[in-house]
């Protein structure tokens, strides 16, 4: 598969800069062959997200909303990182400051290395209560099919954000922090559409980041990054480690 490789300036940027910002989206996780919401394949195609992806539906079905997510714990746990999750772990061990900002909830990027990471949108392995908000590990379903509780008497959920809800601000202030004192902002595998995830971006690009996307398609923020990297991660983050000299020998080969 054809990919555009990494330009001499990007390589500079990355050379001489202490503080980089990854975002990752949809796009990085698809690649480890887990569906994504949006496009062929996605996981709206049997399901509206107002009928599984949201609090009231939780209120109204848990059961229903329960069976769904462990169906798609199932998924994310048969997955394996791909070699754009280990160029990543790879690359943050070039720079002092290296933050990963990820909407994906599937905690592959953990699983590859990376240690400096903002799940913005929770993490779909772990479960907490839906009234107090108690962390309850791995909670799900038992096998007769019964609803977990907390100790509290509220039910138990799975620890994401769903639609209508707020982002997590601890962790939404340490990704506007990061974000406005970017030297390098790779936005990769994101449609850019979602905001407030979005707005990072533009937040590095007022602090003087060099801004670069790194996606297959044409998004609608492509036209204000300073460089487009079109094709997958797996190619072309591989490749930006090699032309780095960073090793990242944990990875499988990536056929393009």
């Amino acid at each position: 598969m054809p990919y555009t490789a990494p330009s001499r300036e990007l390589l500079q940027h990355l050379e001489k800069a202490r503080s980089v910002v990854v975002l990752t989206g949809a796009g990085v996780s698809a690649e480890s062959g887990i569906p994504t919401f949006r496009g062929q394949g996605g996981l709206w195609r049997e399901f509206r997200p107002e009928e599984l992806a949201t609090a009231a539906a939780f209120e109204q079905r848990p059961k229903l909303v329960w069976e769904w997510y462990m169906w798609r714990r199932q998924l994310v746990a048969q997955a394996e990182p791909n070699p754009g999750h280990f160029a990543l772990a790879a690359l943050e061990t070039k720079y002092s400051e290296f933050t990963l900002v990820t909407q994906n909830v599937d905690g592959l990027h953990m699983r590859a290395g990376s240690r400096n990471v903002i799940e913005l949108h929770g993490n779909i392995m772990r479960s907490r209560c839906h009234e107090c908000g108690s962390p309850a590990g791995e909670a799900a379903l038992d096998k007769d099919g019964q609803l977990p509780a907390c100790e509290c008497g509220g039910l138990i959920r799975p620890d994401v954000i769903w639609f209508g809800e707020l982002l997590p601000p601890e962790a939404l202030k340490r990704a506007w922090e990061a974000s406005a004192h970017a030297e390098v902002f790779l936005s990769i595998g994101t449609s850019s559409a979602v905001q407030p995830a979005a707005g990072l971006a533009d937040m590095a690009k007022r602090a003087g980041a060099y801004l670069v996307e790194v996606n297959p398609d044409t998004t609608e923020m492509s036209d204000r990054f300073d460089e487009v990297l079109r094709g997958p991660s797996g190619a072309i983050l591989p490749t930006l480690c090699e032309e780095l000299r960073l090793n990242f020998s944990r990875a499988p080969m990536f056929a393009v």
